[in-house]
């Protein structure tokens, strides 16, 4: 599945908060949106995965307007992780997850033996396949993230979206979720904080500065220290590691 924004503007209490933004994401790239905190990063996930409609400027979803979709049809192509859980309520691991089988059922409709294989395949996949009984309330952050990356799953959509959903993980966690994003062979966004991490799981990466793309390309190509000292204000020295992977060592301005 292709994704792509022309243009996209979004102004939220008066403040331009995405200034015309343009990514191309193709099939089965996984692509990541780095950037300091309150660059808009997220607000333009946010218009990709419905959450938000731009203020100018088009999302496209394989070549069509996202807003021509219906919202259960556009639901069948894009599912998304976001970066905390919103549920509080009682429910099970395997309830929260046919949750994302919705986009399939029409009102009313109940789950049935197809919808619950589709479950414990996605359960199974992120390795939470013996907690289907627990209460999801119950879970650490790391198991919630899993059991909520299964609910995308079971939407079974040819592109997920990550609005940050390492942050405040532990590193197991975090290289746990990622791993299994990359292991799908899905087009994937993502928003991510640890440059490490885009790093070491991004095709391309968009950075994002001030509402604009400041940059694009391989991690080898942005991730310099130029542009981190550009972008984060800090030192940086970029290392190649035993496995010849790209690293990122940080330093003080001082």
């Amino acid at each position: 599945m292709e994704i792509r924004t022309d243009a996209v503007r979004m102004n939220l209490g008066g403040n331009k908060i995405l200034k015309g933004i343009d990514i191309n994401v193709g099939s089965r790239e996984f692509i990541g949106v780095i950037g300091p905190n309150g660059c808009g990063k997220s607000t333009l996930l946010k218009c990709i995965y419905r959450v938000l409609h731009p203020t100018e400027g088009a999302v496209m979803l394989d070549g069509n307007l996202l807003s021509s979709y219906r919202v259960r049809e556009s639901a069948k192509k894009v599912a998304v992780v976001a970066q905390h859980s919103p549920v509080e309520f009682e429910f099970t691991v395997l309830e929260i997850v046919l949750m994302g089988r919705s986009p399939h059922k029409r009102a009313l409709d109940r789950d049935n033996a197809e919808d619950y294989e589709i479950a414990y395949k996605a359960l199974d996949t992120v390795g939470m396949g013996e907690f289907e009984k627990r209460v999801f309330t119950t879970l650490s952050g790391g198991e919630r993230q899993r059991v909520m990356l299964a609910q995308a799953l079971t939407q079974q959509t040819p592109c997920l979206i990550l609005d940050e959903p390492t942050n405040h993980l532990d590193i197991k966690y975090q290289l746990q979720i990622m791993d299994i994003v990359k292991g799908l062979n899905l087009t994937v966004i993502a928003a991510i904080h640890d440059l490490n991490l885009a790093a070491m799981y991004c095709d391309r990466l968009y950075v994002m500065q001030d509402g604009l793309i400041a940059a694009e390309g391989t991690p080898a190509e942005v991730l310099t220290e130029d542009l981190i000292r550009t972008i984060y204000e800090v030192r940086a020295e970029i290392i190649t590691d035993s496995r010849g992977r790209l690293r990122v060592l940080y330093a003080p301005m001082a």
